[in-house]
């Protein structure tokens, strides 16, 4: 199965540091090239708004973590847009386990596919303890644990591994891209639930969702790899997703899970 991503990979891609700032640049081209994986990142945009009206309620800031190249902001401008490695298009770099925020301060926190790269996710929810306002909370959008994610991201990443029976949170992360286990969230939330429950109890676990723009998403080639259709297939990829919905539980490819602060 090697063969396949190494044949759909971005040749633009293989020769960058995804440590580092350069890695930005080049996403940043390739998603200014690809309408249907704009699409996707709206989506997930609007899915963040929506939950964050739904089941949260405190007062005070709205931030992005791992904005990267495609912050919630450019949807909805009030979100402010940081990562942990900087960049001029963002509004300052965010270290999720080390906050320089204010306690009770922040309304909302969105992480799209980046819990699972924070090495050290207890040092993460004390500190979303700390800064988030009763009621606040943070969601989470993530690599899903069904069978298909389960088969299809074990098998694309080279810098990122995904392992559901890894015994520990912490992964031996060599930087902020590579070593990650794409798995976390699975690991955290669903396996672990009760020692996370037990370890952080104002955190609760409100809400849990799948995400059904995977189609598109797989399609588009996300900004590793080339897209597999163009974008005048796009009405027939999201007919594709509505009538393949009842499947969603196999074959989705990213949750979302929503904590909220209580008391």
């Amino acid at each position: 199965m090697k063969w396949v991503p190494n044949l759909l990979r971005n040749k633009a891609i293989s020769a960058v540091d995804m440590d580092g700032a350069e890695r930005l640049n080049v996403h940043g081209k390739i998603f200014a090239e690809k309408k249907m994986l704009r699409e996707v990142f709206v989506e997930f945009h609007h899915a963040f708004r929506r939950l964050d009206e739904r089941w949260l309620s405190g007062s005070g800031m709205r931030i992005e973590l791992g904005a990267g190249i495609a912050p919630v902001r450019d949807t909805f401008p009030d979100v402010l847009a940081t990562d942990v490695v900087p960049s001029l298009h963002l509004d300052r770099t965010l270290n999720a386990e080390d906050m320089d925020l204010p306690d009770n301060s922040v309304r909302a926190m969105y992480g799209q596919n980046c819990f699972h790269h924070f090495p050290h996710p207890e040092l993460f929810f004390q500190e979303i303890t700390r800064v988030l306002a009763p009621g606040g909370g943070v969601i989470l959008l993530e690599p899903y644990y069904g069978p298909f994610a389960t088969f299809l991201f074990k098998r694309l990443f080279t810098s990122e591994g995904f392992d559901k029976q890894f015994p520990a949170w912490e992964t031996p992360a060599t930087g902020p891209m590579n070593g990650a286990n794409q798995a976390l969230s699975y690991i955290v939330f669903m396996r672990d639930r009760k020692r996370f429950e037990t370890a952080f109890p104002q955190l609760k676990i409100v809400h849990h969702e799948l995400c059904s723009n995977h189609y598109k998403y797989l399609v588009s080639g996300g900004l590793n790899f080339r897209q597999l259709l163009p974008d005048s297939t796009i009405k027939f990829v999201d007919l594709l997703q509505r009538v393949m919905s009842p499947l969603n539980m196999m074959t989705s490819l990213h949750h979302i899970i929503v904590l909220r602060k209580e008391g």
